[in-house]
């Protein structure tokens, strides 16, 4: 079985795959109790059209969905906070617009190829070293911004009017949200691809939630399942030869089926 590890590209997979698998958890988790379950699924489909662009520009498949996605969300939670305007009208219309963009910019450019797959469903052998460096450095900075505002982004997740009108600066808090979620939706395309990077988000905290236990311990467990749903997706699409956001998620459902009849 750690015949596994002797391969460069698995190596890289694994490290990335446990650090998004951790950031991807707590995130979500958050982003599920302030009902804004939609938000990850419009900000991947608008990390596509980062994708779209670097096709076309011959420039960073990197960092274009990053930079993307970051002001895309900036945007989003713009219109959400400041206009009033309704969350789930606002994630649809980013939504079907940046899908609807990301298709004609592919079109303009090669069109559908391996490379575009592997971003759409994810792929072990696409992560390279850069990206590996800059997705680790970017899941210590992210947990460590969670851990130092921890106490009023729970507040401001579980009754933001209050959390307003005691001073906390809550625009401020849902902005960093946003953005950080954008940033590892982006970077996580690699992995578990676009179209299912905002199952990963969901259903970690989703499945600890059944055990109706409080908020600290469901992040813990929303946190395990994420991580071993992340570790055994891998190890069945290496040995299966599946893609690997399929398998992720596979998993992560499989958890979540198993502790909705567990707690029936």
């Amino acid at each position: 079985m750690f015949e596994i590890f002797e391969y460069e590209f698995m190596q890289r997979a694994f490290i990335v795959g446990i650090s998004l698998s951790i950031l991807t958890a707590i995130l979500g988790s958050f982003i599920v109790l302030k009902r804004y379950a939609m938000l990850p699924d419009a900000l991947s489909h608008i990390a596509l059209l980062g994708v779209g662009i670097g096709l076309v520009t011959h420039t960073s498949p990197i960092y274009i969905p990053i930079i993307v996605a970051a002001v895309a969300g900036v945007a989003i939670e713009y219109l959400r906070y400041k206009k009033q305007l309704y969350s789930d009208a606002i994630l649809s219309i980013f939504l079907s617009g940046a899908l609807a963009l990301a298709i004609i910019l592919i079109n303009l450019s090669d069109g559908f190829n391996a490379s575009l797959f592997a971003y759409l469903f994810g792929s072990i052998t696409a992560v390279s070293n850069e990206e590996m460096m800059l997705t680790v450095g970017f899941t210590i900075f992210g947990l460590l911004l969670l851990l130092g505002s921890y106490r009023k982004l729970l507040f401001v997740t579980l009754d933001e009017e209050t959390a307003k009108a005691s001073g906390i600066a809550v625009f401020g808090l849902n902005i960093m949200l946003v953005v950080l979620s954008a940033v590892t939706v982006a970077l996580a395309m690699r992995i578990v691809g676009i179209l299912l990077i905002g199952a990963l988000m969901v259903l970690p905290i989703s499945t600890a939630l059944l055990y109706k236990e409080n908020f600290l311990k469901s992040l813990v467990m929303a946190t395990l399942f994420s991580l071993v749903s992340v570790i055994m997706g891998l190890l069945i699409s290496f040995y299966l030869g599946l893609s690997s956001g399929a398998a992720i998620v596979l998993v992560a459902l499989l958890f979540f089926i198993t502790s909705l009849f567990l707690n029936w």
